[in-house]
């Protein structure tokens, strides 16, 4: 049996638990540059509020106080993410992170009824001990147990955890009732596809025959078929997989020309994508630098140029990364445009520990690597260990341009020495 443990309204939830005084209150979180709502409450929903909504749009509620908006808070959300694994750990060996607030853990050699209890120590400690309200949904396969999980949380009958059997009266029940487009993984066009063959719940799909429907769609709607039927056929192998490529770009708070406040945000992008690389343990023979003006501004000049530098050879030096892309930068700016977003990406990369080496090399090019390594190394480890930015190459302005606006972020009360909650007596 697997579980699928799944947080409620994961970022408000994360800022309710250092402010107790937004219970109750409808509050949603922005994305970046306070752009539209991309997390809500109940109480928001029930206002009517979509996912999407422009932020400029509810600033009339903002006003008479009828909401709060929040600026997104990601290093708060990501530090809250880790603890309610920590705490999943605690019950079970094998836990595997779906996304920031979504993690399956394995139920292996329990009874049905011990599987039953331990869900329910799960759906208590974590609020427990986090704050973070979850539900969950236990199953013998991972589709059906993202449908056990839905069921938790709609159905006010199941307590907030749900545990399927797979081949009983309660699935078949809940398939029944269930339309395509809430099964994991069958998306809009699939659905409309399946209509056509008659199929419209899960419980029909389940009930197809997996070799027509790989026949007719494919192997991955055949997986998701044998799924329902109680056959686990989706492994979550691929978060250890290394990337092909990294990316790492944002759109700036505000447009720019400036030279230097492009060249500090490609500075900031190729250093983080450099430590996104040796983390993955790769190294990359190319670096991709791209600048874009904003396509729906008609007033401004549109430009969107990229250019891809090579790397004298493969590295991980941030060194090197930084000044190809700084190179990169130099040869498709052009003055009198505006810009709204910058981009860095690291290209062709290769495994660190598998890379050929030159027949030219010496061994003065093997003291250079073995220095850079160890330059690299201590870096990453002053970073971990102090916070992300404590040692970097170039220090960027405060209020830059293309600083991410976030104008109602809430303090980074977990991560940050300057930000700590404070309690008076």
């Amino acid at each position: 049996m697997i579980g699928l443990v799944d947080c409620n309204n994961f970022y408000v939830s994360c800022e309710r638990v250092f402010q107790p005084r937004l219970a109750g209150v409808p509050v949603g979180v922005m994305s970046n540059n306070d752009g539209c709502v991309i997390a809500r409450s109940n109480e928001l929903k029930a206002l009517g509020v979509e996912m999407g909504t422009p932020a400029f749009e509810l600033q009339q509620w903002v006003r008479q106080g009828r909401i709060r908006l929040l600026s997104s808070n990601y290093e708060l959300y990501g530090d809250m993410s880790a603890r309610v694994r920590e705490v999943l750990e605690e019950y079970s060996a094998g836990v595997e992170p779906y996304s920031i607030d979504e993690m399956f853990v394995r139920f292996d050699g329990f009874d049905d009824a011990t599987t039953l209890a331990l869900a329910r120590t799960l759906y208590r400690n974590v609020r427990r001990f986090t704050g973070i309200p979850v539900c969950v949904g236990v199953a013998p396969t991972r589709t059906l147990a993202k449908l056990a999980n839905r069921a938790a949380k709609k159905r006010p009958e199941y307590g907030g955890v749900c545990v399927l059997a797979g081949d009983d009266d309660e699935t078949r029940h809940l398939l029944e009732q269930t339309t395509l487009g809430d099964v994991w993984g069958v998306g809009r066009r699939l659905v409309e596809r399946l209509a056509i063959q008659g199929i419209e719940t899960a419980w029909e799909l389940r009930c197809a025959d997996p070799k027509a429907i790989r026949r007719r769609f494919s192997v991955t709607l055949e997986r998701t078929a044998r799924e329902l039927q109680g056959t686990p056929c989706i492994e979550m192998n691929d978060s250890d997989e290394p990337r092909q490529r990294i990316m790492t770009s944002r759109s700036f708070g505000r447009l720019t020309g400036e030279p230097s406040e492009l060249q500090e945000a490609i500075r900031q992008h190729a250093q983080r994508g450099a430590e996104k690389l040796r983390a993955q343990q790769s190294h990359a023979r190319a670096v991709l630098v791209f600048l874009k003006t904003n396509r729906h501004r008609k007033d401004l000049a549109q430009y969107s140029p990229s250019i891809v530098t090579e790397l004298p050879e493969p590295t991980d030096d941030s060194r090197s990364i930084l000044a190809a892309a700084q190179q990169a930068l130099d040869a498709i700016y052009r003055p009198g445009y505006r810009f709204m977003k910058a981009g860095v990406m690291l290209l062709d990369l290769v495994d660190a520990n598998r890379e050929q080496l030159s027949l030219l090399d010496t061994p003065d090019h093997a003291a250079d690597r073995e220095r850079s390594e160890r330059l690299m190394s201590t870096l990453d480890e002053l970073n971990q260990k102090m916070g992300r930015g404590t040692v970097r190459l170039g220090v960027p302005r405060q209020n830059a341009a293309w600083q991410l606006r976030c104008a109602h972020r809430t303090p980074r009360w977990t991560t940050q020495w300057g930000e700590l909650p404070s309690a008076k007596a």
